[in-house]
């Protein structure tokens, strides 16, 4: 059978002028072509003034900010940090004044133990978990498990108990260490753990009462440093999946438990895949009244380096 509707048209079409309009882009936000001289604010100046190029530079100011006017710069690291060789950049930046406070997980001081103890870090898994060896690295098992267990019945948390063995060492490396060069500048670290889940949980020397007893007394430190957010502080998520925002919202859920204020403070996540639970606990649901979460997307390598030349170079 026929189909004997007849077809639409443009009869009646009604049009206005394009210069009337209301639109998201317009010439003054393109990006600026770099030159060969360029200086590195240069570079971000050229950047175009738009999604996350905007995002980037307006996150860079909020932390300049933060800087000025005293307020907390919380940093929340996964191992991959460590691992892709950012140690030099991050202690830079914490001799800036850039970084008031940094949070890991268990992985992470074991890179950063391995760099300063050896120069060298991350083993071959794949190849490790066949013959029986992976996570077998007998400095690692003892050193590490040896400063818990000392801080821990000192009533110190895991964070200083490790940065200050390696601090006051002379492992040959030690001032490329995180927690080393923390506890020189008197930066807290706080390190959070989940049983079973890093190398040296396997080694003789671990002590279940110990980890967890530190790691708990770096939860609580760890919340003391969330409150200092209020009014314009800065917490960044870069490269935790899981532990680290979850960490991060229990300690805001526990800061305004207790009556204290938390407002007026951003979030941002830099990560090179986009993750549910950094989504909702950092860059969302902690969020107070005012304030703002970013989620970056890119390989730690180059991203953070980038921030970093960004705050150090004036970019706003």
């Amino acid at each position: 059978m026929t189909d004997r509707r007849k077809p639409s048209n443009s009869t009646g079409l009604r049009t206005y002028s394009l210069r009337s309009r209301k639109s998201k882009v317009d010439v003054r936000r393109l990006a600026k072509a770099p030159r060969p001289n360029d200086s590195i604010s240069g570079f971000f100046r050229g950047l175009p003034d738009i999604l996350a190029a905007a995002d980037f530079r307006e996150f860079a100011g909020r932390m300049a900010k933060a800087k000025g006017r005293r307020r907390a710069l919380l940093w929340g690291m996964g191992a991959h940090v460590v691992k892709v060789g950012l140690n030099p950049v991050i202690i830079d930046l914490m001799k800036d004044g850039w970084v008031s406070a940094l949070a890991l997980n268990g992985a992470g001081i074991i890179h950063d133990f391995e760099l300063a103890f050896a120069g060298r870090t991350s083993e071959d898994v794949e190849s490790q978990i066949k013959s029986g060896r992976f996570g077998m690295a007998r400095e690692t098992g003892d050193l590490l498990n040896e400063a818990i267990n000392a801080g821990a019945a000192e009533g110190r948390g895991l964070g200083e108990s490790v940065g200050r063995m390696i601090g006051r060492s002379k492992f040959p490396h030690r001032k490329l260490s995180l927690l080393g060069e923390a506890y020189n500048l008197g930066i807290p670290v706080t390190v959070h753990v989940a049983i079973g889940t890093d190398i040296i949980h396997m080694h003789p020397r671990a002590n279940g009462e110990a980890i967890g007893a530190a790691s708990l007394r770096d939860f609580h430190r760890f919340a003391a440093e969330v409150a200092r957010l209020d009014g314009g502080g800065v917490y960044l998520n870069v490269g935790s999946a899981v532990l680290l925002p979850e960490v991060f919202l229990k300690a805001v859920a526990l800061v305004r438990n207790r009556g204290g204020r938390l407002d007026g403070f951003s979030t941002a996540v830099f990560d090179f895949n986009h993750h549910y639970r950094p989504a909702e606990n950092v860059v969302r649901r902690p969020l107070g009244k005012t304030g703002k979460g970013y989620y970056f997307l890119g390989h730690h390598e180059i991203m953070i380096p980038l921030l970093a030349a960004a705050l150090k170079s004036g970019v706003r």
